[in-house]
């Protein structure tokens, strides 16, 4: 695809934004979970690792090159499997207690499989 480029760029941006959103509503600490917050920091901080790769992950797309695409190739990658860990991190129920999905955590998913997909759609002209 000519613009699997362009989609993949703007499916970063998203997933970027997706980290400051709400994940996940935890109704016994009446809190909602985000990329950069949860109780006493018990499932990290997954914002900043998908900021760090997406960034990465924009660059690659812009470079005109294919060890470019291919390096972006094995960031995508590991985006779309951090996604699916956290993902079922901050999903999971405890005690008998489920949280509830928020649309940043879905949004999160969705958007790690797009920069995947894209990254492996995306084409550069080869010089001769």
């Amino acid at each position: 695809m000519k613009n699997a480029s362009y989609a993949g760029i703007a499916a970063a941006l998203f997933l970027i934004f997706c980290c400051f959103i709400p994940w996940a509503y935890y109704p016994d600490l009446n809190q909602n979970f985000t990329g950069f917050y949860s109780e006493q920091n018990q499932y990290g901080k997954p914002g900043k690792a998908f900021i760090f790769l997406s960034v990465v992950s924009i660059f690659f797309f812009l470079m005109p090159r294919i060890w470019a695409k291919r390096a972006n190739q094995f960031v995508s990658v590991l985006i779309f499997a951090y996604a699916m860990k956290t993902y079922f991190i901050y999903s999971a129920c405890y005690l008998g207690i489920c949280p509830s999905i928020k649309l940043g955590l879905i949004g999160m998913l969705v958007f790690s499989l797009i920069i995947l997909i894209c990254s492996l759609l995306s084409q550069t002209k080869l010089r001769t």
